[in-house]
């Protein structure tokens, strides 16, 4: 009567093991809620250029968009910024030029800038939406960064953003 009773602590214990064990790997491999995968052709955050800003006493690591796609793409799909990164957007016609937040999981804040770098506007955006978010003047620039970044720095629109690379 002993070898059936290990049997069943045996079965039991495979029975109870093996949902356990597929749980476990389940969530070893989901995705972090709210992430999204990064579609084909999309650029990773790494393959931007970059160029050193300064907003007053502050360096911002800025990648640089300048380019119709590089543009569109912007900070869609990214999760995370550090303290003083953002994106430039460049443009090759002084205009004015709006965004939305659509694909953009983490809510931001954008200064509309001049071609010598004046920042004209300033707007705060909410993550995955698609209001249009336009500056009241025409211009060359824009930068987005974390949201409130630059009402923690005491950055205005009449301020200037220095170090911008030159429109194409």
């Amino acid at each position: 009567m002993r070898f059936p009773m290990r049997s069943l602590i045996a079965r039991f214990a495979v029975a109870v093991a093996l949902p356990l064990a597929a749980l476990s790997f389940a969530a070893s491999t989901a995705a972090p809620a709210h992430a999204q995968d990064m579609p084909p052709g999309a650029k990773q955050p790494s393959e931007f250029p970059r160029a050193k800003l300064t907003a007053g006493m502050f360096v911002i690591d800025a990648a640089v968009a300048s380019n119709d796609a590089d543009r569109e793409q912007g900070l869609m799909y990214r999760t995370t910024l550090a303290p003083n990164e953002g994106m430039l957007f460049v443009f090759n016609e002084r205009a004015v030029h709006c965004f939305w937040m659509k694909n953009t999981l983490i809510p931001l804040s954008i200064a509309f800038m001049r071609a010598d770098g004046t920042v004209t506007d300033i707007d705060e955006m909410q993550a995955e939406t698609t209001d249009n978010h336009c500056p009241k003047n025409n211009g060359m620039y824009a930068l987005e960064m974390s949201k409130g970044w630059f009402t923690s720095k005491g950055i205005k629109p009449g301020m200037k953003i220095q170090g911008l690379p030159a429109a194409q």
